[in-house]
C-alpha cells in the first residue's frame, strides 16, 4: 500500500453545454435519442452487483408520447428487499476499511464518465424517462451530478481535516465513522442528479446502501447504477430495488441495522417515515439519522422599485421550466397593483411564445408532466379554478393526454391571498398570483410568511435596498434557500446549497460539507504520552 497525504483536486462547476445548432453536442443527443427509442431495454434490480430478474414486468413510456415504449422494469418484491438489505450489510465492514482516497477515486471516475462518454445516455434517458428538454436534462442529469461526485468528495477530504486541539504529551484527534448499519435511500423522479446523490453522498463515508427509486425515474436510475459499476463501485455497496414503496420501507424500516433515511419526496411520505421510524426506535442498534428533502409552495415577491420585465422573465421560468415540477419552482407570486399590468403583459406574450411538445423537438420549451396520476390530479385543479367565483384563470388552462400527459401552462389570478393553490403544493405548471396594494409592501411580506406551511425556497424583487432588507427580516424563516431578484430555482451545487425547513424538510443542505456530516459519527481519540503513575493529586497533600 502506497502512504501520503493525498489531495482531491479542487473541483469546478461543470460547463452546461448548450446544445445550439451545429454544435457536436446537438448532434450526439439527436444520435442518441434517435438510438434509445429505436431499441425495448429491460431493467433489473442491482443487488450484490447482480442483476435480478422477477417476471414481473411494468411497461415504461415516455410521458409526452404514451403509445411508445421505452422497455420494461422487473418489479422486485419485498424477499429481493430483504436481499438488499443483507447485501448491504455483508459488504460495509470491507468497504469502510478501504482507503477514504480509493472510495473518492471511484466516485471521480464516475464523474469523468458522466462528462465524457456517459454525458449522452444520461442526458437522454432522462429526457425520454422523465419528459425534460435537452437544457434541463443538461443542468440536471449531467452538470449537477458531475458536481455532486466532485464536490461531495472535496467536502469529505474537508471534513476529515477538521481536527481537534493538542496540548503538550496529548494527541487528541476525530476519527470520522460511517454509521452503523445501512442506510435507506429513496429518490424522486423529477431529478436525476437527486437521484444520484442521495445514495451515493453516503456511500462516499463509508455507508453502504439500500436504494429505492422512483418508478417514473427507473429508466434513467438503470444509467446511474452503470456508471457507478464501471467506474469500479465494489458488489453491494449500493443496491437498486425496483420494488414498490410500502414494501421496501416495511422491510427496511423494521431491521435492526437500519442506520438512517436520505429522502426526498412529498412531505406526506416523509411524515409517515418519520412516525415509523419513531414507533420503532426501540428496534434499532443505533438512533437513525433522518435526512429529507420534501415540498415546497415556493414565492416570488415584488416590490414597487422592482424591473417587471426581470420579474416576468423569473416567472416564465421559474414556474414553468419542466413543467414547474422542481420542489422549487415559483407557485405563488405577491405583485404590487401599480406593476401588475406591465408584469401581465410580459408574461402573456412569454406564454404565448412557448411551443409544448415532445422533447425530440428542441424548439419545445415546455413537455409532459411525469404520469397519468399528476396530470388527473393537475386536471382538477384547474377545473375548480375554472368553476370559483373568487379567482380567474387569466393564462392556459387547458390539457391533454391524447397523446402525452400536456397540461398548459397556467396562471390563477386571485383576490384571496389565502386561495388553495397559495397554500398547497401542486407540482406542475400552474402559477396563482396576488395582487396587493403597492404602499401595502410590508404586509404582503407577512401574509407570505404566513401563508404556506413550507419553507424551501422563495426570491424578492427589489431595486430598492430597504424593501431587500425588510423582505430578509420578515422572510428569513419562510426560505431555506432565498434569492435576490433571480429566480426561486436552479441551486448549484457548492454555490447554493439546497434545502429547506418547516414543511419542507430537515434543511441538511446537499451540495455542501452539512449534508455529509450527517453520514459520520464522529469517535474522539485521546492518546496519553505520559500517563500519570500516581493517583494522588496535589491538593491531597498535609500544609
Amino acid at each position: 500500500m502506497s502512504e501520503g497525504r493525498y489531495i482531491i483536486p479542487e473541483p469546478t462547476n461543470e460547463i452546461q453545454l448548450s446544445y445550439a445548432p451545429g454544435s457536436r453536442e446537438r448532434d450526439e443527443l439527436k444520435k442518441e435519442i434517435k438510438k434509445a427509442r429505436s431499441v425495448e431495454v429491460e431493467i433489473s434490480s442491482v443487488i450484490n452487483g447482480k442483476h435480478v430478474q422477477t417476471g414481473d414486468l411494468k411497461r415504461i413510456e415516455p410521458p409526452h408520447d404514451i403509445k411508445h415504449t421505452l422497455g420494461y422494469y422487473h418489479q422486485a418484491k419485498k424477499d429481493h428487499v430483504m436481499l438488499a438489505v443483507d447485501a448491504a450489510i455483508s459488504a460495509k465492514e470491507q468497504w469502510l476499511n478501504m482507503p477514504w482516497e480509493e472510495r473518492a477515486a471511484i466516485f471521480l471516475k464516475a464523474a469523468d464518465l458522466i462528462a465524457g462518454p456517459y454525458r449522452w445516455k444520461m442526458n437522454v434517458s432522462t429526457m425520454l424517462g422523465q419528459s425534460k428538454n435537452p437544457f434541463q436534462a443538461e443542468i440536471d442529469a449531467a452538470c449537477e451530478m458531475i458536481d455532486f461526485f466532485r464536490f461531495n468528495i472535496k467536502f469529505m477530504e474537508r471534513i476529515f481535516e477538521i481536527q481537534p486541539r493538542s496540548v503538550r504529551g496529548i494527541w487528541n484527534r476525530t476519527d470520522w465513522r460511517p454509521l452503523e448499519g445501512f442506510v435507506f435511500a429513496l429518490t424522486p423522479f423529477n431529478f436525476t442528479s437527486i437521484a444520484g446523490n442521495l445514495p451515493t453522498a453516503p456511500a462516499m463515508l463509508g455507508n453502504t446502501v439500500v436504494w429505492k427509486p422512483s418508478k417514473s425515474q427507473v429508466y434513467s436510475a438503470r444509467v446511474i447504477m452503470e456508471v457507478l459499476q464501471q467506474a469500479g463501485l465494489p458488489d453491494g455497496v449500493i443496491n437498486l430495488v425496483y420494488a414498490p414503496g410500502p414494501d421496501v420501507t416495511d422491510v427496511v424500516l423494521n431491521h435492526e441495522e437500519f442506520g438512517g433515511i436520505h429522502f426526498t419526496g412529498s412531505t406526506t411520505v416523509f411524515q409517515s417515515i418519520w412516525n415509523i421510524i419513531g414507533n420503532n426506535i426501540s428496534k434499532y442498534k443505533s438512533y437513525p439519522r433522518i435526512v429529507g428533502e420534501t415540498g415546497g409552495k415556493d414565492f416570488v415577491i415584488v416590490h414597487q422599485s422592482a424591473e417587471p420585465k426581470e420579474v416576468a422573465t423569473a416567472l416564465a421560468r421559474g414556474a414553468f421550466e419542466y413543467q414547474g415540477q422542481k420542489c422549487s419552482a415559483a407557485s405563488r407570486a405577491y405583485i404590487p397593483s401599480c406593476l401588475w399590468d406591465e408584469i401581465r403583459q410580459m408574461l402573456e406574450a412569454d406564454l404565448n411564445s412557448f411551443k409544448m411538445g415532445g422533447v425530440e423537438d428542441f424548439s419545445n420549451f415546455i413537455n409532459a408532466v411525469i404520469d397519468e396520476k399528476s396530470f388527473d390530479k393537475l386536471g382538477r385543479v384547474i377545473d375548480k379554478a375554472k368553476e370559483d367565483k373568487d379567482v380567474d384563470i387569466i393564462m392556459g388552462g387547458g390539457y391533454n393526454k391524447t397523446a402525452g400527459y400536456f397540461i398548459e401552462p397556467t396562471v390563477i389570478l386571485t383576490k384571496d391571498p389565502e386561495y388553495y393553490t397559495m397554500k398547497e403544493e401542486l407540482f406542475g405548471p400552474i402559477l396563482t398570483v396576488y395582487i396587493y396594494p403597492e404602499e401595502k409592501y410590508q404586509n404582503a411580506l407577512k401574509i407570505c410568511d404566513k401563508t404556506s406551511p413550507y419553507a424551501l425556497t422563495g426570491a424578492v424583487f427589489a431595486r430598492d435596498k430597504q424593501a431587500i432588507e425588510l423582505a430578509h427580516k420578515h422572510l428569513r424563516y419562510a426560505a431555506g434557500n432565498f434569492y435576490i431578484n433571480d429566480k426561486p430555482t436552479g441551486a448549484v451545487v457548492s454555490q447554493q446549497p439546497f434545502g429547506g425547513a418547516r414543511g419542507s424538510g430537515t434543511n441538511d443542505k446537499a451540495g455542501s460539507m452539512i449534508n455529509l456530516l450527517r453520514w459520520l459519527s464522529p469517535r474522539s481519540l485521546k492518546e496519553n504520552f505520559n500517563p500519570p503513575t500516581d493517583y494522588r493529586y496535589p491538593f491531597l497533600e498535609e500544609d
